[in-house]
């Protein structure tokens, strides 16, 4: 099973990467993410990265391409329906990339899990990424 969610982010992509690129960083995402406690010693551009969201969502970096301007994270423990006990390989996706017409960012982010209830978790995640996407999107209009 898997979730969808993208937007247009109104500012270039390179500038848009600078802001999300730092795994243990979501200013961008309030007020959806009210805390993120970098757990560990490497800092939130290294792939092993790891982080609490909310006091409740364990996370991992797994990989920063900077190139194609692409994170993959794993989610190792959350409240349900994403508790280690009814999700497994739970991994994350957020892909950047260019609209050349305007200068402006398309902006996707995606996951694929195995799960006890598939759709629950569906419908778990995809308002907070859909949510987390607005305000991306949200920062850059207001800056």
């Amino acid at each position: 099973m898997s979730c969808y969610n993208s937007v247009i982010v109104p500012a270039a992509i390179d500038d848009v990467w600078n802001e999300i690129r730092n795994f243990h960083r979501l200013d961008w995402g309030r007020p959806f993410i009210t805390s993120v406690k970098a757990v560990g010693g490497l800092p939130g551009d290294c792939v092993g990265a790891k982080r609490v969201l909310n006091g409740a969502f364990e996370e991992t970096l797994l990989d920063l391409d900077d190139a194609n301007y692409s994170m993959q994270y794993s989610i190792d423990d959350g409240p349900e329906p994403v508790s280690q006990s009814s999700v497994s390989n739970y991994l994350g996706q957020i892909q950047l990339l260019p609209v050349t017409s305007d200068n402006t960012t398309f902006a996707q982010w995606m996951s694929e899990y195995t799960a006890d209830d598939p759709q629950l978790v569906a419908d778990f995640c995809n308002p907070i990424y859909a949510a987390l996407l607005e305000a991306l999107r949200d920062h850059f209009t207001a800056a």
